[in-house]
């Protein structure tokens, strides 16, 4: 396993175990600009939990199973983090609200699932 990949899966763990669990636990900080993104967006907020929390945390929990011996999880579950964020994405897109949260989401998480599924591949 290459340097490069453990460096950036780490970095994806980490940003998606924040990103998941403060979205189950709806946190002060983080829901002051998300709560209006998710108005505009159309989703109701009970799905912080599931399915918005819940996926960023088994795609975090998925890619460090990976980096522990069974590779085609990590990559499996990059490839799911990528879909989550080109859905995500796609959903901000539909209502032209680009928001804080939508630049993050294409310019942060969704580069580092694609970069963890790349130089995750087997």
């Amino acid at each position: 396993m290459e340097t490069t990949h453990v460096i950036v899966a780490i970095v994806t763990i980490v940003a998606n175990t924040f990103s998941g669990l403060a979205a189950i636990t709806k946190f002060g900080p983080v829901m002051r600009t998300l709560r209006p993104a998710l108005a505009t967006a159309g989703i109701p907020e009970s799905w912080l939990v599931f399915p918005i929390g819940t996926l960023k945390l088994a795609g975090a929990l998925g890619i460090a199973i990976g980096l522990f011996g069974f590779p085609w999880i990590g990559t499996a579950s990059a490839i799911g983090l990528v879909l989550y964020f080109v859905c995500a994405a796609y959903t901000h897109v539909r209502v032209s609200d680009y928001v804080a949260q939508f630049y993050g989401a294409v310019t942060i998480f969704l580069p580092l699932a694609v970069a963890t599924t790349v130089l995750g591949w087997p």
